[in-house]
């Protein structure tokens, strides 16, 4: 069992990302709400209190029992985590005199304390509160200040505790990187040992011991996760794991066969299924979003479900679930308020009577790309943009047939290709065409013409949380816009979206 930092989570928007900078210190960490936390057992080697949305001050704030971990293992507070730990002991938390949101920078430092070790006066740091720590306990000393908080960190006199009132998790905090490294190693005593490949290691051979001789089905999307997922089983069980691959009519043009070639390369037994005409179909003149949704995955189910009874003997489905989505489903205010339904394979495992495996239900995107290269997945998969589960049919605005189908797979296709050529693909999250349920005057040659707007969609982001339009250079969208008007009969204008998320999402369905 890995050494484990435990995250208790009071509603932060950076709590996620408090885990993922643990984790790329190489250091297992796992995220619980705050009112469901774990018995302190010997592997957890320290504890992270996060922020929180809310006020300490508040009648109803976050409240944990924070006796099962003083004494008795290293604890830090970030921000309200910070404020909740000088509130119960004694101290006065009261709203803030003055804006401390964004940069700030420590003017003083108590170099004789571990948890700054190696960090210079001037640090920059990254604020984000509306209430501070006015007086703290007896107990507590002051070691670190900025110009405007007196209390920007302390440390309990006589015990690991530490509280700061800034964020190390977020980039813009210059030396924050330092900060949790040195509470992770040198306070908690972390051997550092969670790695891509002792990840490998360790989860084929718990797949071989509870999968055996066990037959096991996979739906695989093309994408990065099920890939990874594939590949891990394919290590522990071989032959005895089946994949089915889903052609809906709605994928990027030629990737089905792309897509199983790439696959059997990898030595994978896969089977490619042409349903186009069963999504089709079921789309026939549905125009609302959550519908066609449903509709796809509907279908996909019956789909998967037909070709998973050809083979014999099936006792598990295997699915890429990554550890975002476990979070999720048991965050601190329960699963989100649903902005439009993800397209997955629920409801088959209690339609077909499978038992479920989740081979990276632990890991961070980021994470899986770094499983997947030390298991020699081929870069152009691993480093694929993110694709829609529902894929085109959130693309094209109102109804579907193959004919807008077509428009949209031939101006993305332009679209990916040049950025791959002019080197911004890797430099872009995520991208794609949109085709607007609206048509335009123009001119080709001496005649008037009457088509459809294509509208290109490029973003920035870390993990599609939140994303920023993507700056891409007005002469190279000029070249996209040419190649698509030229080339994909049927469209006669291009726009480029330079929405940021949010306000609006990254797709536009």
């Amino acid at each position: 069992m890995h050494q484990t930092i435990l995250i208790v989570d009071f509603g932060s928007q950076y709590t996620q990302l408090i885990a993922r900078r643990v984790r790329e210190l190489n250091v297992y960490c796992e995220i619980h709400p705050f009112h469901h936390v774990p018995a302190l057992d010997p592997s957890i080697k320290g504890v992270i209190l996060s922020g929180s949305p809310s006020s300490v001050r508040d009648e109803h704030a976050p409240q944990v029992d924070l006796s099962q971990w003083r004494g008795k293992v290293p604890l830090l507070g970030v921000c309200y985590g910070a404020q909740l730990l000088a509130q119960n002991n004694g101290g006065e938390v009261m709203p803030s005199r003055i804006r401390e949101y964004g940069r700030a920078h420590l003017k003083t430092i108590n170099h004789s304390s571990v948890l700054f070790r190696d960090i210079p006066v001037d640090s920059t740091v990254w604020m984000s509160h509306g209430d501070t720590i006015a007086k703290v306990p007896q107990s507590f000393e002051v070691v670190a200040s900025t110009a405007d908080v007196a209390v920007a960190a302390y440390h309990i006199r006589n015990e690991a505790t530490f509280g700061i009132q800034f964020h190390p998790e977020v980039t813009h905090s210059e030396d924050g990187k330092t900060l949790l490294r040195n509470f992770l190693v040198d306070i908690c005593g972390c051997k550092k040992d969670w790695t891509p490949a002792s990840f490998v290691e360790e989860t084929v051979e718990k797949l071989k011991q509870e999968l055996s001789n066990d037959q096991v089905v996979l739906g695989l999307s093309g994408g990065v996760d099920s890939t990874v997922a594939a590949a891990l089983l394919h290590r522990a069980i071989g032959k005895n794991l089946h994949c089915i691959f889903v052609d809906n009519g709605l994928l990027r043009l030629g990737e089905f066969e792309q897509v199983l070639d790439s696959y059997q390369h990898m030595g994978l037994n896969i089977t490619g299924v042409d349903a186009k005409q069963d999504f089709y179909s079921a789309l026939n003149g549905l125009t609302d979003p959550e519908l066609k949704r449903k509709a796809i995955g509907r279908v996909f189910i019956e789909v998967f479900d037909r070709e998973a009874h050809r083979i014999s003997d099936v006792r598990w489905l295997a699915q890429g679930t990554i550890y975002p989505d476990v979070i999720e489903s048991v965050s601190v205010k329960g699963p989100s308020a649903t902005i439009k339904s993800h397209h997955n394979v629920g409801g088959l495992p209690e339609k077909m009577h499978l038992k479920v495996v989740e081979p990276l239900k632990t890991l961070f995107k980021d994470e899986v790309r770094k499983v997947g290269a030390q298991l020699d997945i081929d870069p152009s998969i691993l480093n694929r943009h993110p694709f829609p589960g529902p894929g085109l049919a959130i693309r094209i605005l109102g109804d579907i047939t193959a004919e807008k189908v077509r428009k949209v797979q031939e101006a993305d296709a332009i679209f990916i290709q040049l950025l791959k050529e002019h080197n911004h693909y890797k430099d872009v999250w995520q991208a794609g065409a949109i085709l607007l349920p609206v048509q335009s005057v123009g001119v080709m040659g001496d005649e008037r013409t009457y088509e459809n707007a294509i509208c290109l969609r490029a973003v920035t982001s870390v993990d599609g949380m939140t994303a920023d339009w993507c700056h891409l250079p007005h002469t190279f969208l000029a070249k996209v816009s040419n190649e698509i008007i030229n080339k994909v009969k049927g469209v006669n204008r291009v726009v480029y979206d330079i929405s940021s998320k949010p306000p609006a999402t990254i797709e536009w369905e």
